[in-house]
């Protein structure tokens, strides 16, 4: 039961945001300003056009990596980082009232989910487990 508990929370880990940027990209590919969309939501936050790419890559290809349990400590740190900025640079700013500080909260939360991840890492049925096998 632990393995599969392990297994369970890598893949829910992993999907918070990789799923999201599943959307994220559809969005964008959908709409032919849809890139420009996205670089001007995070202009409001204060962050320049070049976090875009980053954020989408860092979405995707650790979310993917976690999910697939490929490299799975490395990618629980750096989606732990993450995380972290966007509570603070997306989350904490929200001018509504008491959700910028829930947000904030729910990410470092989410830090926290990924950090235990990668002390606990690999899991089962992970890429990781095949390649020590090999």
């Amino acid at each position: 039961m632990t393995k599969f508990l392990g297994f369970l929370g890598r893949i829910l880990l992993a999907q918070i945001f990789l799923v999201s940027i599943l959307f994220q990209l559809a969005i964008i590919l959908q709409n032919p300003s849809g890139y420009e969309s996205y670089q001007v939501y995070l202009g409001h936050f204060g962050l320049p056009g070049l976090f875009a790419p980053l954020m989408i890559l860092v979405q995707l290809v650790f979310g993917l990596a976690l999910f697939l349990g490929f490299k799975t400590k490395l990618s629980a740190y750096i989606l732990a980082v993450y995380a972290i900025f966007v509570a603070v640079f997306l989350k904490l700013p929200d001018p509504t009232p008491g959700s910028g500080l829930i947000g904030l909260m729910q990410y470092l939360a989410i830090a926290g989910g990924y950090i235990t991840l990668a002390l606990h890492a690999p899991t089962a049925f992970s890429l990781d487990n095949l390649r020590k096998k090999s």
